[in-house]
């Protein structure tokens, strides 16, 4: 029979594995630079954590994802002026500039995540 003391123990004994597999799954190496600080992830890449830093995130605990040029940006080319073919329902990320305007599809967005754009000309990106 199972006892009340039993499943207490054994929910505190896959707490503490949890908890110490974690911090070891992403282990960081944090180095300090003059008054610059970063973080080396796992293919080397230097990350400058400087600012984070400063307003109290802890070095030793960030955790790095996909890394640098992990995925591809939605650019330009991607973009039309075709104003009739757009769904009344589509969802769109919007941007304005004095006069100009220009509207990103979160769908589209979905599978790149960033546009690298200009509106007039000023380089501008957009994230989703």
């Amino acid at each position: 029979m199972i006892t009340l003391q039993k499943i207490t123990f054994i929910i505190v004994a896959v707490i503490s594995l949890i908890s110490c597999s974690h911090e070891n799954l992403y282990p960081t190496t944090v180095v300090q630079e003059g008054s610059r600080t970063y973080i080396i992830d796992q293919t080397g890449y230097k990350w400058d954590i400087t600012e984070a830093k400063s307003i109290g995130f802890k070095p030793e605990r960030f955790q790095y994802g996909m890394g640098k040029d992990a995925f591809s940006t939605l650019d330009a080319t991607g973009l039309s002026d075709d104003k009739k073919s757009v769904p009344d329902d589509l969802r769109v990320i919007g941007i304005e500039e004095g006069a100009s305007s220009q509207a990103y599809s979160v769908q589209k967005l979905r599978g790149h995540e960033i546009a690298n754009s200009a509106i007039g000309s000023k380089p501008i990106a957009v994230g989703y």
